[in-house]
């Protein structure tokens, strides 16, 4: 299975940038989907969890209602919609992928591959 990321960049407080992450060697649809960040000096954090088929998400409570997770199964494509951004976004952006969840969409032991990771710049 592989991810790539794109989509990351700089951008000043309060602005938007979306996310993506395209999927192959998987059949997409079947696997769930996660977004993680890690900041400087930081582990890595969950921000985003998406099921099969859209239809149930799950956000950190730092991101809820400024942040958007989606997927277009038909791109085997994930995507993030960040909204209004500060300078506490800034970090790598992962996606992650799993089939199994046992120990929590927040846990990042429950996902099997990673992408390669974009970079988040918000600026003050």
């Amino acid at each position: 299975v592989q991810l790539q990321a794109s989509g990351g960049g700089l951008v000043q407080a309060g602005g938007s940038l979306r996310l993506s992450c395209a999927v192959s060697g998987v059949t997409f649809s079947t696997y769930k989907m996660g977004w993680f960040r890690q900041a400087p000096g930081k582990e890595r954090e969950f921000v985003a969890h998406i099921t099969q088929n859209g239809g149930t998400t799950y956000y950190s409570d730092s991101v809820k209602g400024r942040f958007t997770i989606s997927r277009d199964n038909t791109k085997n494509t994930v995507y993030l919609q960040m909204s209004n951004l500060g300078p506490e976004d800034t970090a790598v952006y992962y996606c992650a992928t799993t089939r199994i969840v046992t120990s929590g969409v927040r846990d990042p032991s429950n996902y099997l591959a990673w992408g390669q990771g974009t970079q988040v710049t918000v600026s003050s």
